[in-house]
C-alpha cells in the first residue's frame, strides 16, 4: 500500500465502475485539459463573485443563451431556480425560504413527467401540482392546473419530447408565457448531439444541466436561460448569502473555484470534441468485453443503442439455468476485482421501460455494462471475471 492510498488506509476496496458517471459510484473524473485547468486554478485565489459572473457569461455565450450560472450539480440548479422564481431578489422573502408565506409557491408538473428527481422542485419550499393523468397530459390539462398561486411550470426534457404523452416543451413554454410565468427545465444529461444540446439550452426560461455528464467535476452543474431569471437564481446562492446579507438558502450549495473552472472548461471541451471518436472508444471497449464472453454457453452479448449521450451500451443476457442475474451481479460486485454493473430494473441501466424488451425478464434476464468510466484494461478484467464466474 502506498502512503497516499487512502482508500486502502480506510479499508475501502475500489470498484470498476461499469455503470457510468453515477453519484453512487463517485460520479465523474475530470481528465486532460479539464484536470489541468482545475489544478492550475488552485495556485491563485479570486473574488468568487467575479468568477461566477465571468464564467456564467462565457457559458451563456457558448450555449447561445442570455445568461448562465455554475451550480453544485443539476439538483442544485433546479432548487435555486425554483427559489429564485418564488423569492426573486426580495431580501425578506429570500431570508425565510423554504417557508413561502406571502409567495406564489406552486409548480405545475405534467403527471406523465413525474420522476425520481422531481423532488428537487420542492426542496426550496414549493409544492408540485399535477396536471393530467399518468398516461396523458393535454394542453387544456396544463392550462387548467395553473392558478393565482402558480409560480412556474416544470419540464423534464427527454429526446422524444413526450410525443403522445405530454405537452411538448414548445407548447408548454407558450402556455407558461401566456400566463406570465416561467418554465424551468431539467435537462440534466441532455447533452448530445451537440445541436440538440444547444437547442435544449435555449428552450426554456431556466434550463438545468448536470456538468458531470460532459466531464466536469461530479458536484457541478449549470443553469442557463433568460437573464431576468438567472439574476434571481444568483440572489439565492451561497455568494449572495455571504456578500449581500440575504440569508439565502443556497448557502450549503457551495462550490470551489476549481470546480467552477472545471465546469467551464469541460463545457468548452464537450462542445468542440470529436464525438464520433468518443463513441468509437466506447464501442471498442464494449467489443473487447463481448469477444471475451460471447463464446460462453448460455451467454449472449449485444451492443445496443440507448437514448442517452453514451449512444451504446453492452447488453448481456444470461440463461437463468446457468445462473441468476442477481447472483451474477452480486458475484461481480463482491469479487476481485469488484465490478459494478446495472441490472435492467436499475435506473442507472439507462434504459427506460418503454425502451426495454417486452419479454419477461425472468425468461430473458440481462444486465447492462457501461464503459464511459472504464479503461481498456478494466474492460478486459470485466470480461475475464465474467468468464471465471461462469466457468
Amino acid at each position: 500500500m502506498s502512503s497516499n492510498d487512502y482508500y486502502s488506509k480506510l479499508g475501502i476496496k475500489p470498484v470498476i465502475n461499469a455503470v457510468g458517471n453515477q453519484t453512487v459510484y463517485g460520479g465523474s473524473t475530470p481528465v486532460g485539459a479539464v484536470k489541468e485547468a482545475m489544478e492550475l486554478s488552485e495556485s491563485n485565489y479570486v473574488v468568487m463573485e467575479e468568477l461566477f459572473q465571468k464564467s456564467g457569461d462565457h457559458i451563456a455565450k457558448l450555449l447561445g443563451t442570455e445568461a448562465g450560472y455554475v451550480t453544485s450539480g443539476a439538483a442544485a440548479a433546479i432548487t435555486l431556480s425554483v427559489a429564485g422564481c418564488m423569492a426573486g431578489t426580495d431580501r425578506e422573502k429570500i431570508a425565510i425560504l423554504p417557508r413561502t408565506v406571502g409567495m406564489k409557491n406552486e409548480i405545475v408538473i405534467q403527471k406523465p413527467q413525474r420522476y425520481t428527481y422531481d423532488r428537487c422542485f420542492e426542496l426550496s419550499g414549493a409544492k408540485l401540482i399535477e396536471a393530467g393523468t399518468s398516461e396523458l397530459c393535454t394542453e387544456s390539462d396544463l392550462e387548467n392546473a395553473i392558478n393565482e398561486n402558480t409560480v412556474a411550470i416544470s419540464y423534464y426534457i427527454q429526446p422524444d419530447d413526450w410525443k403522445g404523452k405530454a405537452v411538448s416543451i414548445k407548447n408548454a413554454i407558450k402556455i407558461a408565457h401566456k400566463n406570465n410565468i416561467p418554465l424551468i427545465a431539467d435537462a440534466a444529461s441532455q447533452i448530445y448531439p451537440i445541436d440538440y444540446m444547444l437547442e435544449t439550452a435555449q428552450s426554456a426560461d431556466l434550463v438545468c444541466f448536470g456538468a458531470k455528464y460532459f466531464g466536469a467535476p461530479h458536484s457541478s452543474g449549470l443553469v442557463v436561460g433568460k437573464k431576468e431569471y438567472i439574476d434571481k437564481v444568483k440572489a439565492q446562492s451561497f455568494i449572495a448569502y455571504q456578500l449581500e446579507g440575504r440569508n439565502a438558502m443556497g448557502r450549503p450549495m457551495k462550490l470551489d473555484r476549481q470546480e467552477v473552472i472545471g465546469a467551464t472548461v469541460a463545457l468548452e471541451q464537450w462542445l468542440n470534441m470529436n464525438h464520433e471518436d468518443r463513441i468509437g472508444e466506447y464501442v471498442s471497449k464494449q467489443e473487447l468485453i463481448k469477444k471475451l464472453i460471447d463464446n460462453i454457453d448460455g451467454v449472449t452479448a449485444e451492443i445496443v443503442e440507448i437514448p442517452t449521450f453514451l449512444k451504446y451500451s453492452l447488453k448481456v443476457s444470461v440463461d437463468p439455468e446457468l445462473i441468476s442475474i442477481t447472483d451474477l451481479v452480486d458475484k461481480l460486485a463482491n469479487g476481485n476485482p469488484r465490478i459494478m454493473v446495472a441490472e435492467p430494473e436499475d435506473p442507472n441501466a439507462h434504459l427506460k421501460k418503454e425502451h426495454m424488451d417486452n419479454t419477461d425478464l425472468s425468461l430473458n434476464p440481462y444486465f447492462m455494462i457501461g464503459v464511459s468510466e472504464v479503461t481498456s484494461k478494466q474492460a478486459t478484467e470485466i470480461g475475464t471475471r465474467i468468464k471465471e464466474i461462469l466457468s
